[in-house]
Formats: structure tokens, sequence, C-alpha cells
């Protein structure tokens, strides 16, 4: 599995999460111990879940603080879930260039999204990254 793949299969576990109404671990645990079966890539989606779970609060602070004029309750699900991987992978991980982490949420916008997503999703992350005076 690319990490491409991977990153899409945690946003898939965070979509689940929302549905559910439940970010805890057993729901995303369960959904990956069925789709996933390298260890290396539940290793790595493991931990986007755990980091995820862990700083929901900062992430979600992130994403209601640069809406304009919406709340995170009216947000599609599916949006919802590419941000909160792209802001963990941003906020999170020394690893991942945040030009990547955009990028690919933009490409997940794109894929999974509404028309309107992959340029709602550029112009919020491009916001956070600014703001954090990330190097974009």
């Amino acid at each position: 599995m690319s990490r491409r793949t991977a990153r899409e299969t945690a946003m898939h576990a965070y979509y689940q999460m929302e549905i559910h109404k439940d970010c805890g671990e057993d729901v995303a645990k369960t959904y990956i111990d069925e789709t996933v079966s390298n260890e290396g890539d539940k290793k790595y989606i493991n931990e986007m879940i755990h980091l995820f779970i862990e700083n929901k609060g900062a992430i979600d602070k992130n994403i209601n603080d640069n809406l304009k004029g919406w709340s995170i309750e009216r947000l599609s699900k599916i949006d919802l879930a590419i941000l909160r991987i792209s802001l963990v992978e941003m906020l999170f991980r020394d690893d991942i260039p945040v030009k990547v982490s955009i990028n690919e949420a933009i490409e997940l916008g794109k894929r999974y999204g509404t028309e309107e997503s992959s340029s709602f999703i550029s112009g919020l992350l491009g916001s956070v990254a600014k703001i954090g005076d990330m190097d974009e």
C-alpha cells in the first residue's frame, strides 16, 4: 500500500468515526482490521488515528477558526474527514511536508467530495498554514 492509499484509508476511518458519532479507537480499529492486511500500513494508519483522537479538540478548533460563515456541523462528513487527516499531518507530523498534505487533501476532495470540495479544502488548509506560519 502506498502512503497515498494509507492516507486514504485513514480518511475512511475518520469518516466512519464521524458517521458512528464515536471518535474512539474501536470504530477505527474495526474498519482498519477489516480493510488493511499489511502490518506496516496498519502501524501508520493507527498512528494517524491515535494522533487524531489525542488532538481532536485542536484539530477541530483550527477548522472552526478558519471557516468563514460556516460551522463545523454544516460541513459534509467527507470534507470534514479530509480536513482532519490533512491537519493531523500538518500539525503533528514533522515527516510530511505541508505542501504534500494540502495537495493530497485536494486530491481526496476531487475524488470523494463535491465539485466545490477541492477549492474549499485548499482555501481552508492554506489559511491554517499561513496562520501557523508553516512552510508551504
